[in-house]
């Protein structure tokens, strides 16, 4: 079986964007290989679960091809299965809109100044 250094097949399998970021994720503890907190240099193969906390999400991807450099994204997506569950969608709202009435001609400079507090979020 073939091994590779978890930082460079984290950076592979394009679940970093750099391989320096994904160094850096291990130096600061936040990848485990196994259940246990992994170096940057440390090997993975085939059939290891590695765990990646990035943000407020953690993903658990089980390891099926070590690719040593770089590959494109169905390659990429080929190399793990991901365990993960879905992230939990986020609240949007929508945005205020400012909206005048029609036929009332052009704003009078009042009418612009209180358009832009409203667009800034201030209270008017």
């Amino acid at each position: 079986m073939s091994t590779v250094r978890v930082d460079v097949w984290l950076w592979a399998v394009r679940v970093f964007k750099t391989r320096s970021a994904a160094n850096a994720a291990c130096a600061a503890g936040a990848v485990r290989i196994d259940g246990v907190t992994a170096k940057p240099s440390r090997s993975v193969r085939a059939g290891m679960m590695v765990h990646v906390r990035q943000r407020s999400r953690t993903r658990e991807l089980e390891v099926l091809e070590t690719p040593g450099k770089r590959v494109g994204a169905a390659i990429a997506a080929a190399a793990y299965i991901d365990h993960s569950p879905p992230p939990e969608p986020s609240p949007m709202r929508p945005a205020p809109v400012a909206t005048r009435e029609p036929g009332a001609g052009r704003p009078t400079k009042r009418d612009r100044r209180r358009l832009d507090e409203f667009r800034r979020g201030e209270s008017l």
